[in-house]
């Protein structure tokens, strides 16, 4: 089952990047280039979270440097996603409220300079994980197997202090653009155009999807209170918080920005029919 939806999200997906390449109203235009960021971004958090998911229930326990090579990735990608969201909102807001500067102000080159921020900052917030259990771990320790954990390979108290005071202050910088935008958006739709009216949707999608990837940060209370309730069915517990907590959220990226933009319904039917005729 979970191979089954992680095939048909990696599709659509697929789909989505092909028509971004495609055509050239995508990849000149910063929204898209935020877009298909989030949706790849997405795409690759979720591939590795399946693979470390596949591989500990198989295996069981796995070594420990291959076990942090995969979360140190996946948590790269993971802390990604809500910055992205709030860099999409924060554009949707120059576009309504400040439209003659928007040309200027959201170019190409400044949307790829701002991916490589993002980037950035979920490097700088996770590599000290990396740094830290170097330091602090014996030598014997990397040669070890455990079941593939962030908790079981980062395990020092420092290491989860800082993932809770980074989760705080990523939580109030992404909510404070994702406020900020909305409301200012809001204030301008009631007189202006439907695109500002429908950039407030989008603002508020944003909004929900930063709320479901606000699960992550509530992931390891939740597991330890999993473990208190249901001991005895620890493991189908566990899958189900990945499957509400990493599958969904990120699921839904493409379905809601790329079937619902009207630019991307329109080049999608017109390249599902082209294939249709040809076949």
């Amino acid at each position: 089952m979970l191979f089954y939806v992680y095939c048909r999200i990696k599709t659509f997906t697929a789909l989505l990047c092909a028509l971004f390449f495609i055509a050239q109203i995508f990849y000149m235009n910063p929204r898209y280039i935020l877009f298909i960021h989030l949706v790849v971004n997405d795409m690759l958090q979720v591939t590795l979270t399946v693979m470390l998911f596949i591989i500990s229930y198989t295996l069981y326990k796995i070594n420990v440097s291959v076990c942090g090579t995969f979360i140190l990735l996946a948590l790269f990608a993971t802390e990604n996603t809500p910055l992205n969201l709030a860099c999409m909102a924060v554009e949707c807001y120059i576009a309504i409220c400040v439209p003659l500067r928007h040309m200027q102000i959201c170019t190409v080159k400044r949307t790829l300079m701002i991916i490589g921020l993002i980037w950035a900052t979920s490097m700088f917030s996770v590599l000290p994980d990396l740094f830290i259990t170097l330091a602090t771990e014996p030598l014997d320790f990397f040669h070890s197997q455990v079941f593939c954990l962030r908790e079981t390979v980062f395990r020092n108290p420092y290491i989860i202090r800082k993932r809770d005071i980074t989760y705080i202050v990523y939580l109030i910088i992404v909510w404070f653009a994702i406020f900020f935008t909305y409301f200012n958006v809001l204030f301008t739709a009631k007189t202006a155009s439907k695109d500002a009216k429908k950039a407030r949707n989008t603002i508020l999608l944003h909004g929900f999807q930063v709320l479901l990837c606000m699960a992550t940060y509530a992931d390891p209370l939740l597991r330890s209170a999993l473990l208190q309730w249901f001991p005895k069915n620890y493991a189908d517990s566990l899958f189900a918080c990945y499957i509400i907590i990493q599958i969904l959220p990120r699921s839904i990226s493409p379905i809601i920005y790329g079937v619902r933009d009207k630019t991307f319904r329109k080049y999608l039917k017109r390249y599902l029919l082209c294939k249709m005729s040809h076949q």
